[in-house]
């Protein structure tokens, strides 16, 4: 017999009890994860009492490190250490053009995998690896299961990008509640959407320097809803890339044409630290290969003025973009970590003549904007703030002559649903290819191949009697469905676009494969997981009941249930479901009797019945 809890009528017998969900940046050099408690934002620290997570993952032959474990391997084995693993994400091998220790493999027009010790991984694989640290992370903090989440990516990500990243939360095991674009996220955190009840519209810009990406967003804020009204960037322009240019300019001084894989990385890390130290020092040491250089703050900001200015012309595009001046916008929120350098923000603040707002920590408030958006979407918040993000690319596809078509233009609101007629081009044609491209150019062969699919049944007419309805929808995600249908017979077809640089046939039959071989065991850990969570609950409804009805029993009778009690605490750290299972019955043996006496008092109160001298004396 289980216990019984006891709440009065309309009342939860777990009144606090809601959803979790967290917030998830997962970043090129440093990731991690937040939560809502008691209605405020907070990250969430790991057994160190550290927030970051560097986003690095080394394959040893027996084992694998993850986070700070990883870093010392960066220059130990760097081919077996995978760092910025984000900027594969969604790229084709062809498209991978900086300089890496890796070796990689796969066709040119697929996203590669890195060859390890452990074998083939894929970018995906690499990166549901550091999700999962996150999530348990969260789990061990929380003390719970997660129940959805919402990760963040750069505005600029394309689709096969994002399709990347949701393939990664799920192979992590997450619900993935949305992706939240990054810049997005940043102006939840500030609360900006909370001014957007003042009587004018108020215009931001999100200026998002990470490790690997930069992203310059524009939003407004009018009469309760918050709105994108547009976005640019680079998916391969960060802190990394300010890091190569200190490299570059070290090489030159030494007179240096070339590099091996093991002093590339030391100079990397070096150029790192050198950059961090600028922060806060006019000149730094910056020592490679047993020699010093002195770096200063004007070389510094001569070295990575060229990347510095790639990210200003971002900022003005994306300002007539929107139709806006400089006038217009009211503030400028910096995002990412490389935002932390004083030449960074020494430009921003030359280029909008204004201070930019830096108050919340650089590193943490995509996270804490994004658990803010989780909460909303789980249920637990209502705050009436309506959030529009925009597509970063347009999207349409291929017509006569090689072509584009756009049907959805860039930095239109999602999410969205255009429709657009077509018709056959020769007679009896019975058959149409809809081919999904997504890209600024007007030719084909210029922009990025999404899919491809065939609509067949078409009644055979003269050309162009044929009326063929293609439908886009991009869904709150960013994500892309095609439908195409022939009106007059109903005919249809659809695609949900999964770009080719996802993962490859080979590696999804690997990882179904996987999921076979280690069923069984993922079975049994679910169950010793579930086993100790029930017996949790059965502790504290047990303690609980104690409190309130302890005189119920005797005291040979409470002092045995509270050694049984005991007992399956103990036990409740082993790995053996049978110990824990054992010790749960032990505990029944006992639990029940009492709950017994409990069901007979409550039984008894209610069959009493109320004397009529009550009523009388009540009056």
């Amino acid at each position: 017999m289980a216990l019984l809890q006891i709440a009065e009528p309309g009342q939860s017998s777990a009144p606090h009890e809601h959803r979790i969900a967290v917030g998830i940046d997962l970043g090129t050099t440093h990731s991690l994860v937040a939560t809502v408690l008691s209605g405020k934002a907070k990250v969430l620290h790991d057994e160190k009492d550290r927030v970051l997570l560097p986003s690095v993952v080394h394959y040893s032959r027996d084992s694998t490190d993850y986070g700070y474990e990883a870093k010392p391997f960066i220059t130990q084995d760097p081919k077996n250490t995978i760092v910025s693993v984000k900027r594969f994400m969604g790229r084709s091998k062809a498209d991978i053009k900086f300089q890496h220790p890796y070796t990689l493999s796969g066709a040119e027009h697929e996203m590669p995998a890195f060859e390890t010790t452990q074998g083939r991984k894929t970018p995906v694989e690499i990166s549901a690896d550091i999700l999962k640290q996150l999530k348990d992370r969260a789990e061990k903090s929380l003390n719970n299961p997660i129940n959805g989440a919402v990760i963040t990516v750069p505005a600029y990500f394309d689709e096969a990008q994002r399709q990347a990243t949701r393939d990664a939360a799920e192979l992590a095991g997450l619900n993935v509640l949305r992706l939240l674009n990054e810049p997005t996220a940043a102006a939840v955190a500030y609360g900006l959407d909370q001014e957007s009840n003042l009587a004018t519209d108020r215009n931001y810009v999100i200026y998002d320097l990470g490790g690997g990406t930069f992203d310059v967003s524009i939003l407004r804020f009018s009469q309760g809803v918050f709105e994108v009204l547009a976005t640019g960037g680079h998916t391969a322009l960060g802190g990394d890339d300010l890091d190569r240019l200190i490299v570059k300019w070290a090489k030159k001084q030494l007179n240096l044409e070339t590099l091996d894989d093991a002093e590339y990385a030391h100079f990397v890390v070096s150029a790192r630290k050198a950059k961090e130290a600028l922060t806060d020092s006019d000149s730094v040491e910056l020592k490679v290969l047993d020699q010093i250089l002195m770096l200063d703050r004007q070389t510094f900001e001569d070295i990575i003025k060229v990347a510095l200015d790639k990210t200003i012309s971002v900022c003005k595009r994306v300002l007539r973009d929107a139709k806006l001046g400089l006038d217009d916008i009211q503030n400028v929120v910096l995002v990412g970590g490389s935002t932390r350098s004083y030449a960074v923000q020494k430009a921003v603040r030359e280029v909008f003549n204004q201070e930019p707002l830096c108050t919340i920590n650089p590193d943490e408030v995509v996270a804490i904007g994004a658990s803010i958006t989780a909460n909303q979407l789980i249920g637990n918040s209502q705050d009436g703030s309506l959030l529009l993000d925009v597509t970063p690319l347009s999207l349409g596809l291929e017509t006569m002559g090689g072509l584009v078509e756009r049907l959805i233009s860039r930095n239109t609101a999602i999410p969205v649903a255009r429709r657009q007629e077509f018709t056959t081009y020769q007679d009896g044609q019975t058959a149409m290819l809809i081919h999904v491209v997504q890209g600024e150019r007007d030719l084909v062969e210029h922009c990025r191949s999404l899919g491809r699919f065939v609509l067949r049944g078409i009644p055979p007419m003269t050309a162009g009697q044929a009326r063929i309805e293609v439908t886009f929808q991009v869904d709150a995600d960013g994500l892309l469905t095609v439908t195409a249908k022939e009106t007059t017979s109903g005919i249809h077809a659809h695609i949900d676009i999964k770009p080719s640089y996802g993962l490859s046939e080979a590696d999804t039959e690997r990882l179904l494969l996987e999921g076979y071989q280690f069923a069984e065991e993922d079975k049994n850990l679910r169950h010793l997981h579930e086993t100790k969570v029930e017996a949790e609950r059965e502790l504290e409804a047990l303690e609980q009941a104690i409190k309130v009805d302890a005189p119920l029993l005797s005291s040979e009778e409470l002092t045995a249930l509270n050694t049984a009690k005991d007992f399956l605490k103990s036990k409740l750290d082993n790995g053996d479901i049978k110990v824990i299972e054992d010790a749960v019955q032990k505990l029944k043996l006992h639990s029940d009797a009492f709950a017994a006496k409990r069901m007979n008092q409550h039984i008894d109160h209610a069959l009493k019945g109320t004397k009529l001298d009550d009523w009388s004396n009540s009056n």
